[in-house]
């Protein structure tokens, strides 16, 4: 290579997203607009729901000098304590999403890229107010120091919380382009009104249009709860991770205390099976590379395993899917099957699945179905044709239920909660065709589709009823 050598640098997190920022959904002004909406959208419902306060959330987009773009949310939410807001929204990957629990976004990410991109378009800090109902409000405008991944502190203020107000105000500028973004903005508030009939959303664009989204439900879901990983499914950096964090003890004790559904009967006949000593210190574990390889392939082909326990998960419950389901839609016909729950790789899942039929059900386009798929109550839009839900539709046979998706006015709902989504990309737009999965939604789709079938056929019957009398 004539002798020239190759320099090799350590790069921040924060500067890997910035060089990398397509991946998680902003590579156009376009995309970014949805993004940075959604993004923020869903931090907000996060923090109402884990502070168990039913969401009433206000967004707004305005044009501001330069045509930039100015969005401010503001929430109801459980608020973020003084001493993490600054690295909660000035440094990418701290966050309260690296435990095990149902959340609507993966990594944390999603809300550092909104502040990321709005200071590399616009080199304008981010503004925070937050209180967690305590006696002072804090206000912070922050920077990302992209080279360090470190939050750098423009103006701080802390005021008396006059009537103990909790939740969190975001504001920040960037460069997109609303009027483009504007459909799959107002289909994504749609599509959350209807996952989340318990909220009350209230959106003003750029052009003064107030869109306002009525709660329909005074309760929701029982939040979900953290959980240990399941001993299937869990990979040589989760487990080397958790071996140094725990330290000095036995072998035995690290499973029993590390992984969920493990006591000390199954964790004994699972180390007898593997030829690993009990007793073996975990330290032991660490200073030998082939020991963690070998302890992880064991875990993952040991069938002895309890199942995961889905008590910790979400659904939002057949009621409150189909109060959604006809506050916007307003059809004819509903139902709604909640499928028992199950798990792929030692992640537990429950899949909810609807069909609506007539009323305010529009008929599709020509080739396409009314689809409207979530994941953790987060609506994903983008594409469509990759989503199991889409391989699925695709695959039954629907003629045996006497309907045609794709001349008759019938909407498909598929909603799939899980500690761990099997995303497809970091963009979080489709759910890859797990097998176990795409099982569940078949199942739940085809006694959805026996329901409808069975309504039709009524339906028929008193109307050929009513000629015959008329007659």
């Amino acid at each position: 290579m004539g002798g020239m050598e190759e320099k090799f640098k350590a790069i921040s997190a924060a500067d890997f997203f910035y060089r990398n920022r397509e991946i998680a959904g902003f590579d156009n002004p376009v995309r970014s607009t949805y993004t940075i909406c959604r993004e923020l959208l869903e931090n907000s419902m996060d923090a109402c729901e884990a502070g168990g306060y039913l969401p009433d959330i206000y967004m707004r987009l305005r044009y501001v000098e330069g045509g930039a773009l100015e969005i401010k949310v503001e929430d109801n939410g459980k608020g973020v304590p003084r001493r993490y807001v600054k690295r909660a929204f000035g440094q990418v990957l701290f966050g309260s999403k690296y435990t095990l629990r149902q959340t609507r976004g993966i990594f944390g990410l999603g809300g550092k890229m909104a502040v990321l991109y709005g200071q590399i378009t616009t080199n304008s800090p981010v503004h925070v107010t937050s209180s967690t109902g305590g006696m002072e409000k804090y206000s912070y405008k922050i920077m990302v120091d992209i080279e360090r991944n470190e939050p750098l502190t423009k103006q701080e203020v802390v005021e008396r919380n006059h009537g103990q107000w909790h939740g969190t105000v975001v504001k920040l500028k960037f460069q997109g382009d609303y009027a483009r973004a504007r459909p799959k903005i107002v289909d994504y508030l749609r599509h959350v009104a209807i996952i989340e009939p318990y909220a009350q959303l209230t959106f003003v664009d750029p052009d003064g249009v107030l869109y306002f989204f009525r709660r329909k439900a005074g309760y929701m879901p029982r939040p979900p709860l953290e959980v240990l990983p399941h001993p299937q499914g869990v990979d040589v950096e989760t487990v080397r991770r958790l071996a140094e964090r725990f330290g000095q003890g036995s072998l035995i004790d690290f499973l029993v205390e590390n992984f969920h559904r493990v006591g000390r009967r199954i964790a004994l006949k699972f180390l007898r099976k593997a030829r690993l000593d009990p007793d073996m210190d975990v330290v032991e574990l660490l200073r030998r590379e082939d020991l963690i390889p070998k302890l992880v392939k064991a875990m993952n082909e040991f069938d002895d395993w309890l199942p995961p326990d889905p008590s910790c998960l979400s659904p939002i419950g057949k009621e409150l899917l189909e109060i959604g389901i006809k506050k916007e839609l307003k059809p004819e016909f509903v139902a709604v099957v909640q499928r028992k729950p199950s798990a792929y790789s030692g992640h537990p899942f429950i899949v909810e699945v609807a069909i609506a039929f007539g009323g305010g059900v529009p008929t599709s386009s020509q080739g396409e179905v009314n689809l409207y798929r979530y994941a953790n109550k987060i609506p994903l839009l983008y594409d469509v044709h990759n989503d199991v839900s889409m391989k699925v539709i695709k695959k039954v046979k629907w003629w045996r239920y006497k309907i045609n998706p794709e001349s008759m006015p019938i909407a498909f709902f598929v909603h799939v909660c899980s500690t761990k989504i099997p995303y497809k990309t970091v963009g979080k737009e489709y759910i890859a065709d797990r097998p176990e999965v795409e099982y569940e939604i078949e199942w739940g789709l085809k006694e959805a589709a026996r329901r409808l079938k069975t309504y039709l056929a009524r339906k028929r019957r008193e109307e050929s009823l009513k000629r015959r009398r008329a007659a």
